[in-house]
């Protein structure tokens, strides 16, 4: 998928992901994307959760099957 702006979670745990997330979004545009790159589990629950609850639009997510990375897209559908 293609992202417009990327961040690297990779090594950070719950809620930190999220706080991120949170800190990029407000710093971009309406209807960009952002791919969030993680390794841990959790964020498979609490991305789509924040997103609900922030109504930003969570386009999908890739498991890695190898080294355990996860991405995940965000669409700002807001400011």
């Amino acid at each position: 998928m293609k992202a417009d702006q990327s961040i690297d979670c990779i090594g950070l745990y719950c809620p930190l992901p999220i706080v991120k997330t949170a800190e990029k979004i407000k710093q971009m545009k309406t209807g960009e994307v952002l791919e969030i790159v993680a390794d841990d589990k959790g964020i498979k629950l609490d991305m789509p959760a924040w997103c609900d609850s922030t109504g930003h639009e969570c386009l999908g997510m890739e498991d890695e099957d190898t080294g355990g990375e996860i991405k995940l897209y965000v669409k700002k559908t807001h400011d």
